[in-house]
């Protein structure tokens, strides 16, 4: 099996070392990726560094032509990609084409937004003593951005990263998740066809414990961090003066009222639980229904649940796949165990084979429970019968996270309310939590992280304003 070479400022390099990659449905190693050097890290660092005024000084056309040239690569190679993102991640191909299909918005997105993202002008003679001052506004990048990426979107949120930096002239480099390198690689390909700078971009595949020395690098002013809430604040912790973005994921809620649609809240909440095998950091996780409809909408909803078909990625049909080691199938069989130990009932599923846990649904969790507080980032659910609207809403807010939510209702009125009371960065009405469109605002608030995805929130958190006052003008 070749090995396949990282990317180093911009050029395809080897190792020393080779990363395996194993398909987590059967074991298979799908793929070599060769690891970097701590010198051949150090060249990709400093090559950033090297080319970070070049790169801010870029003329938008070109850094908007290399973003539409990477979409349009992307989508005449989407079944490479889609089929190499479910041989190392386990994704169905059914999420794996719609990933891909995404990484091409993003990077057209990205585009689009570099054309629109310039300066603005401000008279200052609004006031006697500024007469004849105009106020030119422009973001300036801070400079090279690490870009930290997990393994459940090994393409889009690579994309995420590296789109909105291309955008703002900020060089990047990428340390993708050790699980899945692959698609990270097989987009550094299409970077390396744009003819951007050399040092503007660099994908280095290194283990975690190698991390540090990256996000402590000055260098880097920029760390863009999408994971673990332990990890990404540990990141901030450790790198106060850097500007960090972080999204560290949830237990995303979805809140189903009386004069809810019961038939399509069912089908979406029971195939969005399990979607990804639950690896999103907006699967949903709690299902908050009023009593009114709580006994019709469990009827709706466990018959979709047993419905989903389980199985080998591979399969056109399968819409929930394995999860990503057998250790974290594992771990997600533990926390149900000990639910039901606490007093929970399992009303589907509960069963694991190898790394694949099956669609599960829990009722009666205690509210100390893992599967309720924590992020369970797997194929469960859990049920919460409430009185009404009020009850609703705080058992939303009764989270350590908030990063988005989803209320069914048909209701205007409360609609606008769960966006005024609801603690979370996102609201989706009429669906579930895990609604992402990828040029909107995404990002969390409390432990779910501080910043915003989506391109032009993006683009902004890796730049910061510049004024130039011109003086003595005639307005």
């Amino acid at each position: 099996m070749d090995v396949r070479p990282f990317w180093l400022a911009g050029r395809p390099a080897m190792g020393e070392a080779e990363l395996p990659v194993t398909n987590s449905h059967d074991g298979r190693v799908v793929g070599i990726a060769s690891v970097p050097t701590g010198d051949q890290v150090e060249q990709a660092v400093a090559a950033a560094a090297a080319v970070r005024g070049r790169a801010a000084a870029l003329p938008i056309h070109v850094r908007a032509e290399a973003l539409a040239h990477v979409s349009r690569r992307i989508a005449e190679r989407a079944e490479e990609f889609a089929r190499l993102i479910m041989e190392e991640n386990g994704k169905p191909l059914l999420w794996a084409r719609g990933e891909v299909g995404r990484a091409v918005s993003t990077f057209r997105f990205a585009a689009e937004e570099a054309r629109r993202f310039g300066g603005e002008v401000q008279r200052l003679d609004t006031d006697p003593a500024a007469q004849g001052r105009l106020a030119y506004i422009s973001r300036v990048p801070y400079g090279p951005v690490l870009a930290i990426t997990p393994f459940n979107f090994p393409l889009n949120l690579v994309a995420h990263k590296v789109a909105p930096a291309i955008a703002v002239g900020a060089p990047v480099v990428v340390k993708p998740a050790p699980a899945t390198p692959l698609s990270a690689l097989l987009l550094g390909e299409l970077l390396a066809e744009t003819g951007l700078p050399e040092g503007m971009f660099s994908v280095l595949p290194v283990p975690n414990d190698r991390a540090a020395a990256l996000v402590e690098d000055p260098r880097l002013p920029v760390v863009s961090f999408t994971g673990s809430a332990p990890v990404g604040y540990a990141i901030a912790d450790r790198v106060p003066r850097k500007r960090v973005t972080l999204e560290l994921g949830g237990n995303a809620a979805a809140v189903v009222l009386a004069d809810a649609d019961l038939d399509h809240a069912a089908s979406r909440v029971a195939l969005f639980s399990n979607y990804q095998a639950g690896q999103s950091c907006i699967a949903v996780q709690r299902v908050i229904v009023e009593d009114a409809v709580y006994d019709a909408f469990v009827e709706r909803l466990l018959p979709a649940v047993r419905a989903l078909v389980t199985g080998d990625p591979a399969d056109e049909k399968t819409q929930v796949g394995p999860m990503v080691s057998e250790e974290a199938a594992e771990r997600v069989e533990r926390w149900v165990a000990d639910a039901v130990a606490a007093g929970a009932r399992v009303l589907a599923g509960g069963g694991r084979s190898g790394a694949t846990v099956e669609p599960t649904v829990l009722a009666d969790v205690p509210r100390d429970a893992l599967v309720y507080r924590e992020e369970v980032f797997g194929p469960v659910m859990v049920l919460e019968r409430v009185a009404g609207v009020d009850e609703a809403f705080a058992a939303v807010n009764d989270s350590a996270y908030g990063l988005q939510a989803g209320v069914f209702t048909r209701s205007l009125d409360i609609a606008f309310r769960a966006n005024r009371e609801l603690e979370v960065g996102g609201v989706i009405i009429g669906d579930v939590p895990s609604y992402r469109a990828d040029q909107m605002p995404y990002g969390g608030v409390k432990d779910s992280g501080v910043g915003r995805e989506g391109l032009r929130s993006a683009m902004a958190d890796y730049t910061y304003e510049k004024v130039m006052v011109l003086t003595g003008l005639t307005l």
